[in-house]
């Protein structure tokens, strides 16, 4: 069988209208349940969407460049959860793919045109070719090894950066990126900027949502889960995850993109270097592995305490991010998201002995056409299936040749009258056989 006729065995319990605990979404007030919770996650995305959208007509211009730069990076940061959290591979050089589509789309904004959205879809492509060029060599290693490789990918494609000066700029980084034209018009006012920067992440965001809900992305949940299994099962486990490596990528490509469009934009090799990378790893272990919110929330406390009171604080803000790290570590086994997530589960009771549902009523046997013994036990309607074990015990007792017992004392005589006489005599040696029933 191969990969891609193979059916899809691997249930996604996070899935709307499943029961993780039963697999199945018909049980009572399991399937019912995850109905109500997906329309209630429906709404609080679309509160949310709203009130990141109203943000520059209420919010000075700095803090709504700042919520921009969060927007970024959290898609950064989901990206990696794609890897992290539903695959199963943690990386240490995926912000590579974020430096990559930030020198792309502002290499082509300054030197070819800066009309949206071209900048950003060769930002996409770019990325993706460089994860599957990567990638391909990353995804055949495992736990340590491919930490490990995707960190010295990264340091690699940094120092490509650094040298290549003619092109990247070298240290001093790409400056002089144009802003992005809409419609011929050039987005220089911070809102604008800004809602440009929302539409394409949301964009970003419905593409990982949509990856991870899909079977791939349960085939994905499956071989983080047992590998060896879905390989047994037909599927190629290095096929899917060279995908999803890949789509990681071309989205955190989406991600440098839009940091390249911003107002004064500076791309410098530090971009994609290992402090990006490592920070986004940050952000998906506070805000939670797998929950793809949860290190969007994640991603919004770094750049928040890095940016926004790092200065305030001499330049200890990575001293309180690596408070913040371990707290989470030790505090929020699942990040936020996790604690979320067991603040609000509403969990069903188990039922008590007393309330467990009755045995299901006899079926009718098709060879005798009678129904199947009652589970409060007696006699079968067969006669022939089984007898019970106190007759079945008083005929072993009785010799083929019809003789007395071994033990005579423990020896029953059965009259005329369906009488049982015992004794502890034994019997006497003329016994008439028609007084005896075998």
């Amino acid at each position: 069988m191969s990969a891609d006729t193979a059916p899809s065995t691997v249930d996604d319990g996070a899935s709307p209208g499943s029961d993780s605990g039963t697999g199945t979404g018909t049980g009572t007030g399991s399937g019912s349940g995850s109905a109500r919770r997906f329309p209630l996650a429906g709404l609080i995305a679309l509160a949310a969407l709203i009130v990141l959208a109203a943000v520059p007509l209420f919010v000075a211009p700095f803090e709504t460049s700042m919520l921009a730069r969060m927007l970024i990076f959290a898609l950064l940061a989901v990206s990696l959860d794609l890897l992290v959290g539903v695959t199963g591979l943690p990386s240490l050089g995926h912000a590579a793919y974020f430096g990559v589509g930030a020198y792309t789309a502002g290499l082509v904004a300054k030197y070819w045109t800066a009309a949206a959205p071209v900048p950003l879809l060769a930002a996409v492509v770019v990325a993706a070719l460089a994860a599957a060029a990567t990638g391909w060599l990353a995804v055949r290693s495992h736990g340590v090894f491919f930490l490990m490789l995707t960190l010295a990918i990264g340091e690699l494609i940094q120092q490509l950066a650094e040298s290549w000066s003619e092109v990247t700029g070298g240290d001093n980084g790409l400056s002089g990126i144009p802003a992005v034209e809409v419609a011929g018009q050039s987005l220089t006012l911070v809102g604008y900027v800004y809602w440009y920067v929302l539409s394409f992440a949301v964009l970003g965001f419905a593409v990982i949502w949509a990856v991870s809900r899909s079977p791939f992305g349960a085939a994905l949940r499956g071989i983080r889960d047992n590998e060896p299994r879905m390989r047994s099962l037909g599927y190629s486990p290095f096929r899917y995850k060279l995908a999803g490596f890949v789509i990681a990528g071309a989205v955190a490509g989406l991600a440098g993109g839009l940091f390249a469009s911003q107002q004064f934009a500076l791309v410098t090799p530090a971009d994609l270097g290992f402090t990006t990378s490592a920070l986004a790893l940050l952000a998906v272990a506070v805000g939670g592995a797998g929950s793809l919110w949860g290190p969007a929330i994640g991603a919004a406390l770094v750049v928040l305490i890095r940016d926004v009171y790092g200065p305030d604080l001499d330049g200890h803000g990575t001293l309180v991010l690596g408070i913040v790290f371990i707290a989470a570590v030790y505090a929020l086994r699942n990040g936020l998201a996790g604690l979320a997530t067991t603040r609000f589960r509403r969990r069903k009771p188990p039922a008590a002995p007393s309330e467990a549902a009755p045995p299901p009523p006899p079926t009718p046997d098709p060879t005798s056409g009678t129904s199947a013994a009652p589970p409060t036990g007696g006699l079968p309607a067969n006669r022939q299936d089984e007898a019970p074990p106190n007759l079945t015990q008083a005929m072993d007792a009785v010799p083929p040749s019809g003789g007395l017992p071994a033990n005579r004392h423990e020896g029953r005589r059965v009259d005329e009258g369906s009488v049982v006489l015992h004794t502890d005599e034994p019997p006497p040696h003329s016994v008439d056989p028609g007084d005896r029933r075998p």
